[in-house]
């Protein structure tokens, strides 16, 4: 289900050092879980973000999610993910969480490259594996 991080194309490898990079800068006051994600997107842009907890557990935003904000901010809502890598300080697995794969699943290709740690390793694994059933609109992918 994926490679080690010395498998990993260039691109790949690109992107989980920009993922670590913004972890640094994450606002994980209360959980210490300091999370880093960066998206490229088909304009060949890379945007990054990282997670921004809040007292009130609810209102946390994980880093998928403000990279993807951050993205449509940039460059309009008509963006489009073509690989993902997500990452964190603290060497724990860290796939993404249930909403943050439903918000991705209306940007990002079904068969995008998600990479993520997981069990010691960095895995690579097509979007459509961690979401093989997204909400979405009749007709639209």
């Amino acid at each position: 289900m994926g490679g080690r991080n010395d498998e990993l194309d260039a691109a790949m490898k690109q992107l989980m050092t920009q993922a670590e990079e913004v972890a640094h800068h994450a606002h994980a006051s209360y959980s210490g879980f300091a999370v880093g994600a960066a998206l490229e997107l088909d304009n060949g842009e890379i945007v990054t973000g990282t997670n921004v907890e809040n007292m009130s557990y609810g209102l946390t935003i994980c880093a998928e999610r403000s990279a993807l904000v951050r993205a449509v901010a940039m460059f309009g809502n008509g963006i489009r993910v073509k690989a993902a890598a997500i990452t964190n300080l603290n060497g724990e697995d860290s796939p993404p969480c249930g909403a943050c794969r439903q918000v991705l699943a209306e940007f990002m290709e079904r068969e995008a490259s998600l990479a993520f740690p997981w069990e010691g390793k960095v895995t690579v694994v097509p979007f459509s594996a961690v979401l093989p059933y997204p909400f979405a609109l009749k007709g639209k992918k």
